[in-house]
């Protein structure tokens, strides 16, 4: 074990040096502290700010840019600051490479440590700087070159402004009546119902949404996606939803690779993940071989070369690691650059033939930790009154990606998603004097964006460790201990997400005044692993102009149990007034969570709830292990599967108007056999929830102790993946009927209420007559 842990230690060090990093919470940026200059050959395009730019490391005080108005071109030809810096450092990494002398090496240490691979290393890294020198004919130039072409990036040329509406963006609207045509004829043949008999208008809207998870969530969501897909349930859906590896779902699925098929990417999958993604020859194989060394390095290249204040971090390595396993077909000649690129997913939306993907990632807004640095650096030490505000004043602000648009909800503001990658100034995006933009922000840079748990808060990494230290021998002390400071810890980012641009510079006044004021002065966006808030992504399902009828919900998050995933979602939705979210979904708990939560939800902004929420959460902590013990002890907790979930389970929510001010009820589990609740006229949002849990039916495959299952494991055996497919699949068809059930119980309610109102506009017609 520790052979094998020591050689991917050096795997993962020797190819954070071959891309110019190393592999710790450091990115290459071009701070006030560089000595590297470019050369100023074009005219003034845009100004430099003197806002403060982003956090530095070390002291967390922020970095002002150079005090005087001096002009920085958009991007250049010749060089730019972020592109010098990363080539500075790419060339030092590998001349301290090369000038080891490699097969003496592995020779003079042995096998044991260092692996037979490491003889050919020079090689590979000698053709690599070659490549990225920017010399002529070098690969570095061609990609830069190719970025200035119109002809390949038809976008550079066009015109991208933030849309501030809380309305859904134009391109949407029209799909959406795209693809009722689709739904209402697969709902026809899911139900049995002849076509002709099903007004489009009954059609529910239904949404299938996947977890996070890594590998098993990508290996597992396709399963039952798969299985959804040959019961003809997921040709009904309007959306589909992901978080980390759904998010690389739903990427594969609206690929050249994938072709639309849940089969087909399971067959990929097996062809390509039995590989590490950080085993170096492999990798380093696919950076120095055309054609996959221009389709995978052409993002990173256009990113550092265009953006003079870029970043390049762990977050963009990961998804140079991801596109080469993921991205890359088995004979890799088959590369398709369409893959690349977010907005070319819309060529898959335009006849209303699939149904529209959203992809979630979170911003970590901690306002008052610029003031906790201030602090710090004036006295020397941080204030009681400052530790006391930082732990209310963190919240997450989601962010969703469609083919369309990048949107924040909270700020009620996106752009365009072809326009990803370049910088806003006052709504519009900058161009350079030749009237071009930067192309389009790689998907794999957004792959390692979304499935960035590395980037987790220090409280999260714990959770991940905690069950392992509470069962070693007197470590319970420490245990308590940690999870007193667990308000300290969720402030902490070890690892730096990954950043692109602020669209919202300048829009001060113009968004919503809930807004931090810190999003109108950062330059970059830093945006991470949406898990980190809530493992299911169901907020951007809830939002206005979408009306979803109907989630079902794959869940292959690995603390399915520990964290309520579902319930975290009544505050949201009482706070944005969202009527028919069923209050009280998922696994049982302690009863007065979820009344905490909602008085929460009163506060006017997400702020304020986080207050609310800082405030009450000892106190619930306290009071839920104090409730567990007493019930332990007057025997009234016997058997706690008892009330455990099965492996479909059904709520809905209710559209009924408060009268009073007592809380709504809590929604319990529709029985297989009581589809009556959900005909009733308040019924509301339906949720349908597949958590992963081990079956009877399938032997040998157990989420909580299968060791290939876990969230950090990258390498999955075509007999590893067939079991993870057996188990979804099993689970999936023990509540398909049920599923079944519930569609069809929302389409009669849909139909009767229509109906219903359509009987009452024709008597008030005839009664006016």
């Amino acid at each position: 074990m520790f052979l094998r842990s020591a050689q991917k230690r050096i795997s993962l060090a020797i190819i954070g040096s071959a891309v110019g990093i190393t592999i710790h919470n450091r990115v290459i940026r071009n701070d006030s502290s560089s000595t590297t200059q470019w050369p100023k050959t074009r005219p003034l395009v845009a100004s430099r700010s003197k806002e403060v730019d982003r956090q530095t490391e070390g002291d967390g005080d922020a970095s002002a840019v150079d005090s005087k108005d001096e002009d920085v071109p958009l991007f250049e030809d010749n060089d730019s600051a972020a592109w010098a810096a990363f080539s500075s450092r790419f060339a030092s990494a590998g001349k301290s490479i090369t000038s080891i002398h490699w097969p003496a090496l592995v020779d003079r240490i042995g096998n044991r440590f260092l692996p037979e691979w490491a003889r050919g290393l020079p090689d590979y890294v000698a053709k690599l700087q070659k490549e990225m020198e920017m010399a002529p004919g070098s690969l570095a130039e061609e990609i830069w070159q190719d970025a200035q072409e119109s002809d390949l990036h038809p976008h550079i040329k066009a015109d991208a402004q933030v849309r501030i509406s809380t309305d859904l963006c134009p391109d949407e609207v029209a799909f959406l009546e795209r693809r009722k045509r689709y739904t209402t004829q697969a709902l026809a043949k899911y139900l049995g119902i002849p076509e002709a008999d099903i007004d489009p208008r009954d059609v529910p809207t239904i949404a299938m949404c996947g977890s996070g998870g890594g590998l098993r969530a990508l290996v597992a969501g396709a399963s039952s996606f798969l299985s959804s897909q040959e019961a003809g349930l997921f040709d009904c859906a309007t959306y589909t939803a992901g978080v980390s590896g759904s998010c690389w779902l739903q990427t594969l699925y609206f690929s050249s690779l994938g072709d639309r098929r849940h089969g087909g990417i399971i067959e990929h999958l097996k062809r390509r993940i039995g590989v590490h993604i950080a085993y170096p020859p492999s990798f380093l194989e696919l950076l120095t071989r055309a054609p996959t060394n221009k389709y995978l390095l052409s993002g990173p290249i256009e990113k550092l070369k265009g953006d003079p204040n870029a970043s390049f971090g762990l977050v963009d390595v990961y998804g140079l690691l991801l596109a080469s396993r993921l991205l890359v077909p088995r004979d890799e000649l088959g590369v398709d650059d369409r893959d690349l690129k977010l907005s070319n997913q819309r060529t898959y939306l335009a006849e209303g033939a699939n149904p529209l993907p959203i992809y979630a990632a979170v911003r970590h807004e901690i306002p008052i930790e610029e003031q906790k640095a201030k602090d710090k650096k004036v006295k020397g030490k941080v204030s009681d009154a400052v530790k006391e505000e930082a732990k209310k004043e963190a919240w997450f602000q989601w962010f969703e990606f469609t083919p369309y648009e990048l949107f924040c909800e909270e700020w009620d503001a996106g752009i365009p998603s072809w326009s990803i990658g370049r910088r806003f100034s006052q709504g519009r995006g900058l161009f350079n004097e030749h009237g071009l933009a930067l192309p389009e922000l790689g998907i794999p840079f957004m792959m390692g964006v979304w499935g960035s748990a590395f980037c987790a808060s220090l409280a999260h990494y714990y959770k991940e460790v905690r069950p392992v230290v509470k069962g070693l021998a007197g470590f319970a002390g420490i245990d308590d201990l940690i999870e007193e400071k667990n308000d300290d810890l969720i402030k902490v980012h070890p690892i730096d997400p990954g950043s692109i641009p602020n669209y919202a510079l300048g829009l001060e006044g113009l968004l919503p005044s809930t807004c931090p004021k810190s999003i109108f002065k950062n330059k970059y966006l830093e945006l991470m692993d949406a898990g980190m808030s809530n493992n299911l992504p169901l907020y951007p399902l809830l939002r206005k102009g979408r009306d979803v009828d109907i989630i079902v919900c794959f869940d292959a998050s690995a603390d399915i149990k520990q964290e309520n995933w579902l319930s975290a979602v009544d505050g949201y939705a009482k706070q944005r007034g969202i009527k028919g979210w069923p209050i009280g979904a998922g696994w049982p708990k302690v009863k007065d969570d979820t009344k905490k939560e909602l008085d929460a939800a009163d506060a006017a902004t997400a702020q304020q709830a986080a207050h609310k929420i800082a405030d009450a959460r000892e106190e619930q902590r306290e009071n839920s292990q104090n409730k567990t013990r007493e019930a332990v002890d007057k025997g009234m907790i016997q058997n706690q599967n008892e009330s455990d979930l099965g492996y479909c389970n059904v709520w809905v929510g209710t559209t009924m108007e408060r009268k009073s001010e007592t809380e709504p009820p809590q929604s319990k589990r529709v029985d297989p056999d009581a589809d009556w609740k959900l005909l009733a006229p308040d019924a509301g949002i339906t949720v349908v929830y597949f958590p992963f849990l081990p079956n009877p039916k399938v032997e040998g495959v157990d989420p909580n102790i299968s060791p290939y299952l876990s969230t950090w494991n990258f390498i999955y055996t075509p007999e590893e993946i067939d079991k993870v497919v057996a188990l979804a699949r099993a689970n999936f068809e023990a509540g398909k009927d049920q599923t079944k059930r519930s569609v069809r119980a929302v389409y009669e309610r849909k139909k009767a209420r229509r109906i219903e109102a359509e009987g009452k506009d024709k008597w008030r017609q005839w009664r006016n007559h």
